[in-house]
């Protein structure tokens, strides 16, 4: 069996960052309540995933000695 691969056109952290925004969107659609929240929850750990990806991949980031 051969794995399907292709090449990634947007960085993670841009495709991090879109999702992020999508779920906003989405979420102000939605009226207060537990479905809304759970949208907003899930675009604020995309954004913070975005943020620790870019920090992992800074160059000033030092392995331990």
């Amino acid at each position: 069996m051969e794995r399907r691969r292709f090449k990634q056109t947007l960085s993670l952290e841009e495709r991090l960052a879109q999702e992020a925004e999508r779920l906003r969107e989405e979420a102000k659609k939605l009226p207060h309540g537990h479905e809304r929240e759970i949208l907003i929850r899930k675009a604020r750990q995309a954004e913070t995933c975005s943020h620790m990806s870019e920090w992992l991949r800074s160059p000033g980031l030092q392995p331990p000695e």
